[in-house]
């Protein structure tokens, strides 16, 4: 019987042997789809956790950040902040900003959020704390005008229940991105404040929404301005218009070839200017302008979409629709 060579285990054997080819795994024919298949990417999914003193202004910080598309989450234990932020940031999820309001108010479990943030970080999601912060006086004072305990005075006072929490939050404010003292801010300034603080580069813009309605089925309740376009010839008096909307090419041109129409529209864009302008520097992001006519088909329609297009032109948020189309 022929004994079989004894490898050469040596240093210098492993080097002077070649390497050999990794075996196959794939059968023939078929392609290795997990070779080709590229990782994928790492999630830029943004957190911020909204902490600070009770009264400081967390609510509001909170309003003004769903205002921007953040999605919101108020009085969250913090170790549900990480299932939250797997769940951002799984295949498919369209969540990119997700805000976590965490406070005293979780007794107990605020305990972890040094721990959990901890976890975030060494998992690399990048997040931000806001700590939102005050004079014990506003604090007292705010407290005594809505005539509400703070959540850790127990059978004691005001105060003792804002030192226990300044003691609580100590660490937590030494470690946060952002600390705003709302002591003497009032809640625009704070709305001002907290765009900044997340500000992305992108300019302040309103949400426009521009809708035409038939004034014989009554006024928009939400409408901030009211545009009557009556004065313009009616297109449901002509037989080959009435069967339209102001949606359709025959009717637009009529409408906007009338005599005074598209002068109507420019003047009454540029009126508009200053006043959105105002809006914006009194944190109003939302306005609605009504456009009517008879029966919210012809007129209000065109006079809408073009009213629409000129502001769009100036780089803001418009949405159009037509409250009435269709009831007639």
């Amino acid at each position: 019987m022929t004994s079989e060579p004894t490898p050469d285990l040596s240093p210098q054997g492993r080097r002077a042997r070649a390497p050999e080819p990794s075996p196959t795994t794939v059968p023939s024919g078929i392609p290795a789809i997990e070779a080709a298949t590229h990782a994928p990417e790492p999630s830029e999914a943004e957190v911020l956790i909204i902490t600070g003193m009770s009264g400081a202004g967390r609510t509001r910080a909170a309003a003004v950040l769903e205002d921007l598309d953040w999605y919101v989450v108020d009085n969250l234990p913090p170790r549900m902040i990480v299932p939250l932020v797997d769940l951002m940031t799984r295949s498919g999820s369209t969540l990119e900003r997700i805000a976590a309001v965490v406070d005293v108010r979780g007794r107990e479990f605020f305990t972890d959020l040094v721990e959990v943030l901890d976890h975030l970080r060494q998992s690399g999601v990048f997040y931000r704390i806001l700590f939102l912060d005050a004079s014990d006086e506003v604090l007292v004072r705010r407290y005594e005008q809505v005539r509400r305990p703070h959540p850790l005075q127990g059978e004691g006072r005001i105060l003792d229940g804002l030192g226990e929490e300044r003691r609580l939050l100590a660490s937590l404010e030494e470690r946060s991105d952002v600390v705003i003292d709302t002591s003497v801010l009032t809640v625009h300034d704070l709305a001002r404040e907290v765009r900044a603080a997340v500000a992305d580069g992108t300019p302040d813009t309103l949400r426009i929404n521009v809708v035409s309605f038939g004034f014989k089925y009554g006024l928009p309740l939400d409408a901030d301005h009211v545009v009557d376009v009556r004065f313009l010839a009616n297109p449901y008096w002509i037989t080959e218009l009435r069967h339209l909307t102001g949606r359709d090419a025959p009717v637009r041109d009529y409408v906007l070839g009338r005599p005074g129409a598209l002068e109507f529209v420019d003047r009454y864009v540029s009126a508009l200017e200053p006043v959105l302008a105002g809006y914006l520097g009194e944190e109003k992001r939302y306005v609605t302008i009504a456009v009517g006519c008879t029966g919210g088909k012809h007129r209000s329609v065109a006079i809408s979409e073009a009213i629409a297009a000129r502001l769009r032109a100036q780089g803001q948020r418009v949405i159009v629709t037509a409250r009435d189309l269709g009831k007639e």
